[in-house]
């Protein structure tokens, strides 16, 4: 049956649904079997075998294989059954490198794929008579949803009932403006897809109204389904730093291979045997060079976002967690971002008294004054499991919690004061009347704002105008109680005979009050550089005194409204820009201006937003946040980062887990390429100099498989620096060797290669060539395993702890053991073409190899590096 050809009713029968009560769990379970989950067909992923061979792709591993099977060759035409050890070797390193690589690429896929479960969409399905929320995919052909603006439409659907409903279906049919829908159409069977109204489809959004429908299909058989050829699911890890480092190590490759045909070049001209000399010249190329540098990033950019999903934020996409390192400005919401979203009742005034602040203990009159505002409101609370939850309108639900801190409880005084009647409250009147049996009269209560009930007030009303305007002043939401006795209730009441002439009992004062947390996020904020700023739709007193409250708006700092921002020239706008720190009463298009005028000043902007209207400023944004909680579906699609929990403080956090993330990659990028310098530079000077290599290929080739990946990645792990959020955001612009890394790289690669150079001299002084290749190995080696923990902070060791990093002590634990292995175990020592050294010189060596640290740690003292 085609859905859009047949009326709802028809639909429903034929998918042996019910309107009102949904499916069942048994026909649920039937149709998750047979029709699968409601989910698009994921495009085939690599296989680990396919990654495997993906290892196999890089010229500098093809050019090693090719010099294991010359080595193989050689090996052969000599029978020497030693001679087969180095090329067994070079396979065994590049095989394990290629198996490193397929975990780490795994690792990285199955974080962003937990991520990405995290955030998987929801929807409202009524099911065995039931409302409930459930995940997306677990929708069934004839389940009845409800949708409203915001929405993603989970599946193909056929509209029960729709009110001002409109779908935006670009994404299907390429057109822009949205489709108004119609539920009691039946439209003809071959109407082309844009045409069918009475139907809405999965992939496409609700951009206004609400609707019932029914589901007609799902997954694979969607319209979307049918195209989803046209949809890219795939999990793009390559962000734009892994891009620049991927260059970089291109034309560190070029500078490794002229350097190692000038060795090479140098070899054959002092008369080196040409095997060994190639076997060199290829096996320092493939360890000069970072290969593994992009994939080891991917691996400590997904440990950073899962760091952050434990801080409540959500990341979507990995370039996001570079931005986030870079922000300066945050543009926020106020309500339930600052604020807690939850009007609370702070003060409130008795006529003809003075006005208290709510507590557990006010005067009687202050109670009286509840007690009457209790009855005329509809607004509830709950007490479940312990916690209190509001129904209704939070301005009411305001009211009866200040009653019951008071002991006034609102279905106690409804019993023992029973509503005879009620004039419900609407936007026209801004007031509600209830008329209620007290102590034996017929007492009408009114409430309302102020400035409507004004005029239907008796009496001298000046005190309390005064009131209403210190309560303004601090921001305070003011609702009016008045009250008078009547003797009977007519048969025909309206608003102009029930809700006049009354006396005034009081007045209350709310807030949405701000989040403690919010004030520390920003001063750090402040502290940190960062500028942040309140945009929100609320009255621009209102919003200024919040902002002076959390610290957003200082002497010299300027609120305006959407209306004033709309006056101003684009120049004007530029001038007067870093002095304004509220923004109320804006329009989607104000917030897409306020990002793009800070943008022009090159700074990096977040924005957070919830509805339908924001998702044009998330996407303009730098960094978009969408609310967890509060926040449509269409908002966190747009964002690259969802607040789980709506909170302001967590998007402090979370700039602060970017700028820990950066800092940890420029760790690990200065320790490969500072020890991959080491090992060049080694082997450069020692043919200039002595026109002999200080290390067999073989032994060059196990010095970068143990001492580089493992450090580096445990490098990723280490702990956010404590005062990452006292320095000012990093230009938009700046690379990843500012700051003097790019000099210290080269230095700490010229220390490990000049340290080994005196180990090999002082080696081949002692004991000849196998001696000195031994202390050079043993130098290069220990001394890049100890110089992991001086990439771990500009301080000073002994300041953030020597051994607080666990990852780093095992994976440091793990490399020195592969080391030692070679260096103390006979036979391996003898395959190595290592031997063993007398006492003194194994402490020679341990001490050149530990320099480094002391070196450095002097550099930390003076303050010499950044």
């Amino acid at each position: 049956m085609l859905a859009h050809n047949h009326s709802a009713k028809e639909v429903i029968e034929d998918l042996k649904s019910d309107e009102k009560k949904g499916l069942d769990s048994a026909q649920v379970k039937e149709r998750l079997d047979r029709d699968g989950l409601n989910k698009l067909k994921e495009s085939a992923k690599k296989t680990n075998f396919a990654k495997f061979l993906d290892q196999f792709k890089d010229v500098m591993i093809l050019i090693l294989l090719l010099a294991a099977v010359v080595s193989f060759i050689v090996a052969i035409m000599e029978q020497h059954l030693s001679g087969f050890f180095e090329p067994l070797l070079i396979l065994l390193i590049v095989v394990l490198n290629a198996v490193v690589g397929v975990y780490q690429e795994n690792k990285a896929e199955k974080s962003l794929e937990a991520l990405m479960n995290m955030t998987t969409p929801q929807s409202r399905v009524i099911r065995d008579g039931k409302e409930e929320i459930i995940d997306t995919q677990n929708l069934v052909v004839g389940d009845i949803i409800r949708l409203e603006a915001g929405d993603f439409i989970p599946a193909d659907a056929r509209l029960i009932s729709a009110n001002a409903l409109k779908s935006d279906e670009s994404a299907l049919t390429g057109e822009s403006v949205p489709s108004d829908k119609n539920a009691s159409v039946i439209i003809e069977e071959k109407e082309a897809l844009g045409d069918r109204i009475n139907m809405v489809y999965s992939g496409c959004t609700i951009t206004n109204g609400t609707a019932v429908a029914v589901v007609s299909a799902t997954g694979m058989n969607t319209e979307m389904g049918k195209i989803a050829n046209l949809l890219d699911s795939a999990i793009d890890t390559k962000t734009p730093l892994q891009e620049r480092l991927a260059v970089l190590g291109k034309y560190l490759g070029i500078a490794a291979l002229i350097i190692c045909v000038v060795i090479f070049v140098m070899g054959i001209v002092d008369g080196m045997p040409i095997m060994e000399i190639f076997m060199t010249a290829v096996s320092l190329a493939v360890s000069a060079i970072p290969e593994g540098l992009p994939v080891i990033v991917t691996v400590v950019l997904s440990i950073g976002v899962e760091r952050m999903a434990r801080q409540n934020a959500i990341v979507k996409k990995l370039p996001a967690v570079e931005t986030l390192g870079s922000t300066s400005i945050i543009c926020s919401d106020k309500t339930g971002t600052l604020t807690q979203n939850k009007m609370t009742l702070v003060k409130a005034y008795y006529e003809g008294a003075e006005s208290e602040a709510i507590s557990d203990h006010n005067s009687d009159d202050i109670k009286q004054l509840l007690t009457y505002a209790i009855l005329c409101s509809d607004g509830s609370i709950l007490v479940e499991d312990g916690k209190e939850v509001s129904v209704g309108d939070p301005t009411e639900t305001s009211i009866v919690s200040a009653g019951m801190k008071n002991g006034i409880f609102k279905d106690e005084i409804n019993k023992e004061y029973p509503r005879l009647f009620e004039l419900p409250f609407d936007s026209d009147r801004k007031m509600m009347s209830v008329i209620n049996e007290i102590n034996g009269k017929k007492i009408v209560i009114t409430k309302g704002a102020f400035d409507v009930m004004e005029g239907r007030c008796k009496g001298d009303l000046k005190k309390a105008e005064q009131v209403v305007e210190d309560m303004s002043k601090e921001a305070l939401r003011v609702i009016a109680v008045a009250y008078k006795e009547i003797d009977t209730i007519p048969d025909d009441i309206d608003s102009d005979m029930l809700e006049n002439d009354l006396t005034l009992l009081g007045l209350v004062g709310m807030i949405d009050p701000p989040r403690e947390e919010a004030k520390e996020a920003i001063r750090v904020c402040k502290k940190a550089g960062i500028k942040p700023i309140m945009i929100t739709g609320d009255h621009v007193v209102t919003a200024e005194v919040i902002a002076r409250q959390l610290g957003i708006f200082n002497e010299g700092d300027r609120a305006i409204t959407g209306l004033e921002l709309s006056a101003m020239s684009e120049e004007e706008l530029d001038q007067q820009l870093e002095h304004i720190s509220v923004y109320a009463r804006v329009s989607p298009e104000d917030k897409i201006r306020i990002v793009r005028a800070w943008q022009k000043k090159d700074k990096i902007v977040s924005m957070t937003g919830d509805g339908v209207n924001d998702a044009p400023s998330l996407k303009a944004a730098d960094i978009g946040c969408a609310m967890g909680i509060t926040g449509t579906d269409v908002a966190k699609s747009a964002a690259d980062l969802t607040l789980m929990d709506d909170n302001f403080a967590t998007i402090v956090e979370a700039v602060k887990e970017g700028r820990g993330i950066y800092s940890n990659i420029r760790r690990v990028v200065g320790f490969l390429l500072g020890t991959n310098i080491g090992e060049i530079a080694l082997v450069f000077f020692s043919m200039l100099f002595w026109k002999v290599s200080p290390l067999l290929s073989m032994q060059l080739l196990w010095i970068n498989l143990v001492t580089d990946s493992m450090p580096a990645i445990a490098l990723g792990t280490e702990a956010i620096d404590g005062d990452v959020m006292n320095e000012k955001p990093r230009p938009k612009k700046e690379g990843i060797f500012a700051h003097g890394l790019g000099v210290q790289v080269v230095l700490q690669g010229i220390m490990f290669g000049g340290l080994s150079l005196i180990a090999f001299h002082f080696g081949y002084e002692h004991g000849g060539l196998t001696t000195a290749r031994t202390m050079a190995f043993i130098v290069l080696g220990l001394s890049q395993v100890h110089h992991a923990f001086n990439m771990r902070s500009n301080k000073s060791l002994f300041k953030i702890g020597v051994f607080t990093n666990k990852t780093l002590n095992k994976a440091v634990a793990l490399s020195a053991g592969l080391m030692l292995l070679v260096i103390f175990v006979p036979p391996i020592t003898e395959i190595f073409g290592l031997t063993q050294l007398p006492i003194d010189l194994y402490a020679f060596s341990w001490f050149l190899s530990f320099v480094p640290i002391i070196v450095l740690e002097i550099v930390k003292a003076l303050k010499l590096v950044k």
